[in-house]
């Protein structure tokens, strides 16, 4: 059985191919919760999901959705759960904004991701250019990356979740918004992510993917979902990018 475990060891001296993944990468698009930061790490995403329940049940929608729907750790489930049962665009806008809230209360505790704010320093350093393509709400990615000092590593290259919730990944319609904006190709490209939706997203953009695991599981769904690239830690990227004798923060 694989173990859901955080892992505390790094990976290996970089492979050729990580190498080469990151040093052709002049645009590198980040997804948000997961390789920037664990959003909910202070703020339990079970609560989260199950308050979006509890208000859908007081209005009595709740049973529109699936019984696997009702009792989900994710939010973003309940969130695409009320827009596939047809709720109605005023319900699911409410819906989105509420998750929205409780995404702006998690960045007072969420945790970076470790190496998470030096790679980004260090990439932007060397001249890449950097964009976010999130199904978290863009509001809250600007928040947290204000709260880190990121801001500028970013500029106003941060695309995310609004109420036309099928944009969401695994469309590549923000990764495709973040390539129009920089004039990137997207074989001149690197998406960062940790999920399969991710992946596909890149997929369906043409970008190159690179799997971020930060336990077992997670690299197991990567890799069943067919990701070939996936590193269970964020510094041999670094270390890639400061072997290049490039400037480092």
């Amino acid at each position: 059985m694989t173990s859901d475990t955080t892992r505390t060891e790094p990976v290996a001296n970089p492979t050729d191919r990580l190498r080469e993944l990151v040093t052709r990468a002049d645009v590198v698009l980040w997804d948000f919760d997961g390789p920037i930061c664990r959003l909910f790490a202070g703020h339990p995403a079970p609560d989260v999901a199950g308050g979006l329940v509890g208000w859908l049940d007081g209005r009595g929608l709740r049973g529109l959705l699936t019984e696997a729907e009702q009792g989900t750790a994710d939010p973003q489930v309940v969130l695409r759960a009320a827009h596939r049962a047809g709720l109605g665009r005023s319900v699911v806008a409410e819906l989105e904004e509420r998750l929205t809230q409780e995404e702006l209360r998690a960045t007072a505790t969420a945790m970076p991701t470790a190496w998470a704010d030096p790679l980004i320093r260090t990439w932007t350093a060397v001249g890449a250019r950097l964009a976010v393509a999130s199904n978290n709400s863009p509001r809250v990615v600007g928040a947290y990356l204000a709260g880190r000092g990121l801001t500028g590593c970013f500029g106003p290259h941060i695309y995310g979740r609004d109420t036309d919730l099928h944009r969401l990944k695994p469309d590549p319609y923000h990764l495709n918004r973040a390539l129009t904006a920089l004039a990137a190709e997207p074989s001149a490209a690197l998406f960062i992510g940790d999920t399969p939706t991710d992946h596909e997203a890149a997929r369906s953009a043409g970008v190159p993917f690179l799997g971020y695991a930060r336990n077992d599981r997670k690299e197991r769904l990567l890799r069943e979902a067919g990701a070939s690239d996936v590193i269970g830690s964020l510094e041999p990227v670094l270390r890639v990018l400061r072997g290049q004798g490039q400037p480092t923060p």
